[in-house]
């Protein structure tokens, strides 16, 4: 009698391992793609694939309280906060100040500065590839404005931005970074000493 249950061979070094649609990782981790990179095309990040996965965000939209100073901002000045995501999310195309500058005179002008916001937000998620939950993206921004961009927020520093530093200082701690793992012989000292 023949069994499908028999043993595989063990791969041999060099060769790829098939490709199974099953996760390796266990189903408590989470996959993060990398921050974009200056690289793109016409200044966009590149376009999903077909078929690829849509991800989880890292935190919950109720969760502002897990970043209590952001939170604070957030419902105090919400201007600085979508200032820092607009940079992020333009990878520096607008700076900070300005984008902060622009979504609080639109939301003293016409009151409605959450329809900037939300354009934001779907650039986020496609940069990502980002479940769009619990709603659209300008229902959640009309109806919970300070709660979206906690949220969106915390997504970028999960994904390891220093919000604080902006899109060209984090391209800088990056190049510093890789720069420094490079692998350096210790340093000796000749001579004898007493």
């Amino acid at each position: 009698m023949y069994s499908t249950n028999q043993p595989k061979s063990p791969l041999v070094a060099g060769q790829e391992v098939p490709a199974t649609g099953i996760p390796i990782a266990s189903p408590n981790q989470q996959y993060y793609p990398p921050p974009p990179t200056t690289q793109s095309y016409n200044g966009q990040p590149p376009p999903a694939a077909a078929g690829t996965r849509v991800g989880r965000w890292s935190t919950g939209l109720c969760d502002c309280f897990s970043d209590v100073p952001n939170c604070c901002i957030t419902c105090w000045c919400p201007c600085i906060t979508f200032g820092q995501i607009a940079e992020i999310v333009d990878q520096g195309s607008t700076s900070c100040g300005v984008s902060g500058a622009l979504y609080a005179v639109l939301g003293w002008v016409t009151g409605c500065a959450c329809l900037y916001s939300c354009f934001y937000r779907s650039r986020l998620r496609s940069q990502y590839m980002l479940e769009d939950g619990p709603c659209c993206d300008c229902c959640v921004h009309f109806c919970c404005e300070a709660c979206a961009l906690c949220q969106e927020y915390r997504e970028l520093k999960n994904r390891g931005f220093d919000m604080s530093l902006g899109w060209h200082g984090n391209m800088t701690r990056m190049q510093n970074q890789q720069q420094g793992m490079a692998p350096t012989a210790p340093m000796v000292e000749m001579g004898m000493k007493r």
